[in-house]
């Protein structure tokens, strides 16, 4: 009972000398901290692009064509200087499985399209790892004198399919995305990308003498959904994100 007393006379004149000081315009020195808490512009800067959020990849249905988009890691050259790109055709190339298909690409300085099929969502990640480390050795190896460590900047992002618009509209953004990064070369198509190798364009182009490095379509979306032999694209058309 002492002690208690004791420390409350000792509580009761903390509080007068605090409010005496107060009353003089006097600070606490639980008010003189100058360290620590909120303070402007402090804490985890944000990205200044998103990245994929690592959540459960949704489920696949074999009879949908897949949108892929890769982003390259940060602080390597454009993906779309030769070297680089054929480097990454041979690895679409070599991507060749019964369960998965690389049906058509196009590379951008920090980032490759890619529509897919695949049987299911097991064969989509098999798939996609095989392509993913398959391009990281070459590149690596044979372009960016044996360096070490991940290609890749994050993991893909993937849009499934499930309409003949939507397939139209991927396949307009894929063969003419470069037309959305101004590198236009006229009457020609882009050729960091399978466009020279497309049979959907309205005007007439000779394939290269090599042989296409993506597979043939077997879902009827992308074989003949998407446009039905009377809905071809222009070799200018532009995405929609870029039309008025």
């Amino acid at each position: 009972m002492a002690a208690r007393t004791k420390r409350n006379a000792n509580a009761n004149a903390r509080e007068k000398v605090w409010g005496a000081a107060a009353a003089d315009g006097q600070l606490s020195f639980a008010q003189r901290r100058s360290w620590g808490g909120p303070r402007a512009r402090s804490g985890r800067k944000a990205s200044p692009r998103a990245k994929v959020r690592h959540l459960a990849r949704p489920r696949h249905a074999w009879w949908a064509p897949i949108h892929i988009t890769l982003r390259r890691a940060k602080g390597l050259p454009s993906l779309r200087s030769e070297r680089l790109h054929n480097e990454l055709r041979e690895a679409v190339r070599a991507t060749k499985r019964e369960d998965f298909r690389i049906v058509h690409y196009s590379v951008q300085a920090d980032h490759v399209h890619m529509v897919v099929e695949a049987e299911d969502a097991r064969a989509l990640a098999s798939g996609m790892k095989s392509f993913t480390i398959r391009a990281a050795r070459r590149l690596n190896s044979r372009v960016l004198g044996g360096r070490r460590g991940s290609l890749w900047g994050d993991r893909y992002h993937r849009r499934d399919l499930g309409s003949p618009r939507e397939v139209r509209n991927v396949l307009v953004y894929v063969n003419n995305n470069y037309l959305k990064h101004f590198e236009i070369v006229p009457d020609r198509v882009d050729p960091c990308s399978s466009a020279p190798w497309f049979t959907g364009w309205m005007q007439v182009f000779a394939p290269p003498p090599e042989p296409s490095p993506v597979a043939l379509p077997q879902t009827w979306l992308l074989a003949r959904g998407w446009h039905d032999n009377i809905r071809f694209i222009h070799v200018r058309e532009l995405p929609r994100a870029l039309r008025a």
